[in-house]
């Protein structure tokens, strides 16, 4: 029998690589799907396991308006969020990508700051913006200005509103779990992408194989089981520990792309990726705090 603290470690390592391999699948499915058509379909197959869960667990019904906030946080975190991050790698290369959205501990802590109450002193805002000027070099080496509205920028409010649903729903985890949270997240989620879901549906069925079986991957590897898995991880570490796990996302994924699409990241990708992950690491271990991350 495994012990507990193997089945810990090997949860987060699953997690880290569903995540990190989202990127390059993303983006190799963006070759014959649009971005809010592959949102509703990968939600539309990560739903399934998250019902059948509901039914077999049985867990209570949350309350009409802890229920309406899951829902909006369905509609931030996963709906809003994957269009824009979909839409936003149509542009930016898939470790630019993932080093952008991992941002999102010092997003954390900001808005912790604003409206749970957190501390956050001089050297989180040197460390805030440390990681902000590695966000600004990778944007300088994507297609385009840097403006809202291109790739880098969407990919960086899709960051924000992640961020945003850890915040919403912090203390509904703490009441129903993080099982029965994520549940609800993934079917409000998929719900709301549902008006696309007949024209993902259309574009899965002309899909070359390759494309297909990263579709299947996105919705139960990188969705359903990164998040069961991510739950058990926090659940084991706690989320400070276990948030540490996450930092290597980035480096994982762009070699996942180097390896999956011969995608070969520019010099100003790799220094900026550097300097932003270089930020939130500073941020864990300088500032004290632990950012806490509601991920991919």
């Amino acid at each position: 029998m495994f012990s507990r603290s193997t089945l810990g470690l090997t949860a987060a390592l699953v997690t880290v690589l569903s995540w990190a391999a989202s990127f390059p699948l993303i983006g190799l499915a963006l070759g014959h799907f649009d971005p809010l058509p592959l949102a509703a379909t990968r939600f539309a197959i990560a739903a399934c396991p998250a019902v059948i869960w509901l039914l077999i667990i049985r867990p209570p019904l949350p309350r009409v308006r802890d229920l309406a906030r899951l829902s909006l946080g369905g509609a931030i975190g996963i709906s809003i969020y994957n269009w824009l991050l979909n839409t936003g790698q149509q542009t930016v290369s898939p470790g630019a990508a993932s080093f952008i959205i991992n941002t999102l501990p010092i997003w954390t802590a900001l808005l912790a700051t604003l409206f749970l109450r957190e501390r956050f002193g001089y050297r989180a805002w040197i460390a805030t913006a440390i990681s902000f000027s590695g966000v600004f070099l990778i944007a300088q080496g994507q297609p385009g200005e840097m403006r809202f509205g291109n790739g880098s920028s969407l990919i960086l409010l899709a960051s924000i509103l992640s961020a945003s649903y850890f915040v919403l729903v912090r203390g509904l985890i703490a009441r129903y779990g993080a099982g029965t949270c994520t549940c609800w997240t993934l079917i409000t989620g998929a719900f709301w992408l549902s008006p696309w879901l007949p024209d993902g549906l259309a574009q899965l069925g002309t899909a070359p194989m390759p494309v297909i079986s990263a579709m299947v991957f996105l919705g139960l590897v990188s969705a359903s089981l990164g998040y069961a898995t991510w739950s058990f991880a926090i659940g084991h570490f706690g989320p400070a520990l276990a948030a540490n796990f996450l930092y290597l996302v980035p480096p994982l994924a762009i070699a996942l792309a180097w390896s999956l699409s011969a995608i070969t990241p520019d010099i100003l990708t790799i220094i900026g990726g550097g300097v932003a992950i270089g930020g939130v690491v500073i941020f864990r271990f300088w500032t004290g705090q632990s950012p806490r991350k509601a991920t991919a």
